[in-house]
């Protein structure tokens, strides 16, 4: 692979890790059922790949073996969940404790890795695991005081330095902030399993034939829980269609396949640790958009979850000499 790219490899990485950290604000925008909206996100990104891997890969998709058909349709299966039940966690808890606690999935694959692969473990790793679940305890402990908070802001609207009267009006959570944490962390462990399904087969097959196939996959299984919940398919506004195709474009296109791009010039472990921006700048982008404020005890839980996830990729980044990036790739949720 030629090592000068057209683009920064550093510039691009800044693009994605902005666009992915919209995804979350695209999703709260629209009012299509969570399910539907994972669908045509990922209907919309297919749309959009496939042409080129036809174009370019025909014959590498025609010859894919099957048993690395097989692994593909397990990736996009374990997506299809991770986009379900992400999507639906932040329709309950906050921005920040959505974004936060499914971002932890490097926790998760570090330990499947040890159970399944018999990869070893560094004491980095299992540090930094212990971190990052002492932030998550410490995030939901206090989701069990969201109610009061909540409140006590609607008592003293000026607390939130907003105009009570304003459609902006500060919000702190979601409906049921507990279960919406615990589809994060869902979204978090399924976001685990599509990595660790396609770490070896994405060594043997190039990035545009191996997410069309995957996200072809993912998509047949959203359309399925769709219509067994019995959602309409077609029957939404102009506007949010349009927010279909935004969340497809950034932080699909731009975001998760500019990441992909990226790990082909920059180490995994920059990479992944250049992640841990995306619950940051979801959270701002929260505050300015949505007037939705994180409150003190999840700030401080998602910062020691953050440090937990940066000492499990970088005590993890020596485990395995000699790959590269590529091989090494640890793809983002959102």
């Amino acid at each position: 692979m030629s090592r000068d790219p057209p683009v920064s490899p550093l510039v691009g990485l800044l693009v994605a890790v902005v666009a992915v950290s919209t995804s979350a604000i695209l999703v709260r925008y629209s009012e299509a059922p969570s399910l539907v909206k994972a669908l045509y996100r990922v209907v919309f990104t297919v749309s959009l790949l496939a042409p080129v891997a036809f174009a370019r890969s025909r014959e590498e998709l025609r010859d894919l073996p099957r048993r690395d058909v097989l692994w593909a349709a397990a990736a996009g299966v374990a997506l299809a969940v991770h986009f379900a039940s992400w999507f639906e966690s932040l329709a309950w808890t906050s921005v920040a404790a959505s974004v936060t606690l499914v971002q932890a999935q490097p926790l998760f694959v570090a330990l499947g890795a040890w159970a399944l692969l018999d990869e070893r473990i560094t004491r980095g790793v299992v540090a930094g695991i212990a971190v990052a679940l002492a932030g998550m305890a410490t995030m939901t402990l206090g989701d069990l005081f969201v109610p009061d908070v909540a409140a006590a802001l609607a008592a003293h609207p000026g607390l939130g330095g907003l105009d009570a009267g304003t459609a902006a009006a500060p919000t702190l959570a979601g409906e049921a902030p507990l279960y919406g944490d615990a589809l994060a962390l869902v979204g978090a462990v399924t976001a685990a399993a599509y990595v660790l399904a396609g770490r070896s087969l994405r060594q043997r097959v190039s990035l545009v034939p191996y997410v069309t196939v995957v996200y072809g996959v993912c998509a047949v299984v959203l359309l399925g829980l769709t219509l067994a919940a019995g959602h309409p398919l077609f029957d939404y506004a102009a506007r949010e269609w349009a927010l279909f195709l935004a969340m497809a474009v950034g932080p699909g296109v731009f975001g998760h396949t500019v990441l992909n791009w990226a790990l082909g010039y920059l180490e995994s472990s920059v990479v992944s640790v250049s992640l841990l921006g995306e619950p940051v700048g979801s959270t701002i982008l929260a505050f300015v958009l949505l007037g939705e404020i994180p409150t003190p005890v999840t700030v401080l839980g998602g910062a020691v979850v953050l440090a937990g996830i940066y000492l499990t990729t970088t005590g993890s980044s020596g485990a395995e000499p000699g790959q590269s990036g590529s091989e090494r790739q640890k793809q983002p949720n959102g």
